[in-house]
């Protein structure tokens, strides 16, 4: 009878344990069912946070980069001795570089400056000498596929020679550089506008400052024009000759200046395109996405000026 009884409780808990080894086939739908209900919403929450960290982050990025770069213009137009303005880069332009691609290829601003520079005179003497250079930032668009699909900013400088001699000079002299000559007939900006570089070719590279700058067109009302210059108006486009700056059909309004030359004074305005990291395509300027275009300007008087006597 003790066997028998050990026998089927045996056998009970053989059909317990085999009874607890698997799910059914219903089971296992309704487990899949409940967990897609489960996790499909909390995918798609952490996606979208995700997709919202990466645009609050180009926005950020971009913001950022926007200021930094007015900051570096800005210092560096604080040594302008004179600054040209629209005619007066209209004058120049076939001498600065890249006139063959000057649809693409746009000064913006362009100025004279004056640096000091510490030299060993002697052995046991030392001084500060001052250099002259011209300097042209770019609004460049063009179809390069190192940058973005975007406008970027380029800074173009060459410098005059340093040195007590003249030889010390032409030796440390960059190349196309050529001296502005106040002896020229006229005012001061009918001798700056006579200006023409020296027949050395240049050497000197547009080097890239920043990139992602609004490229929008105003073909409509989808981007509001630029703020009217009160000091003079000097706005870049990208159609025609590519010569003329001063147009009231303005093109873009990525980088832009106002200036007044007699005073040696300048508004400059930027626009970044935020837009453009997110996407390669459809990143014009949109009144409903116009956050994603941080935009700064700050107003710049130069250390110095010029004599037309």
């Amino acid at each position: 009878m003790n066997l028998l009884w050990l026998f089927i409780k045996q056998l009970k808990l053989f059909r317990q344990k085999n009874k607890c080894d698997g799910f059914t086939l219903i089971e296992l739908l309704v487990g899949i069912i409940i967990a897609t209900l489960v996790i499909t919403p909390l995918l798609g929450f952490m996606i979208n946070i995700m997709t919202t960290d990466r645009q609050e982050q180009a926005k950020a990025d971009t913001e950022q980069e926007i200021k930094a770069a007015l900051d570096y213009i800005a210092r560096d137009l604080q040594q302008s001795v004179y600054i040209y303005d629209a005619d007066g880069i209209n004058a120049i332009r076939q001498q600065l570089p890249r006139y063959g691609y000057k649809n693409n290829y746009f000064p913006v601003l362009v100025f004279w400056k004056r640096e000091s520079i510490s030299k060993e005179l002697s052995a046991t003497q030392k001084g500060n000498l001052f250099v002259y250079s011209l300097v042209a930032y770019y609004l460049i668009q063009d179809n390069d596929p190192t940058w973005s699909n975007a406008a970027r900013i380029g800074k173009f400088q060459i410098k005059d020679g340093y040195g007590a001699t003249e030889t010390e000079k032409n030796e440390t002299r960059d190349k196309g550089f050529q001296m502005f000559n106040l002896q020229a007939s006229g005012n001061l900006k009918s001798k700056m506008n006579q200006w023409t570089k020296n027949s050395d070719n240049y050497t000197q590279k547009i080097i890239p400052l920043v990139d992602y700058i609004d490229q929008t067109t105003i073909n409509d009302n989808t981007n509001p024009a630029p703020y009217n210059c009160k000091i003079g108006q000097q706005l870049p486009q990208f159609s025609g000759s590519g010569d003329a700056v001063a147009t009231k059909n303005v093109r873009t309004r990525g980088f832009y200046v106002c200036v007044d030359s007699e005073n040696t004074v300048a508004e400059l305005y930027l626009r970044g395109n935020a837009l453009a990291r997110l996407q390669n395509n459809n990143i014009d300027f949109n009144e409903s996405y116009k956050t994603y275009f941080p935009q700064a300007s700050i107003r710049v008087q130069g250390n110095g000026f010029l004599s037309a006597k």
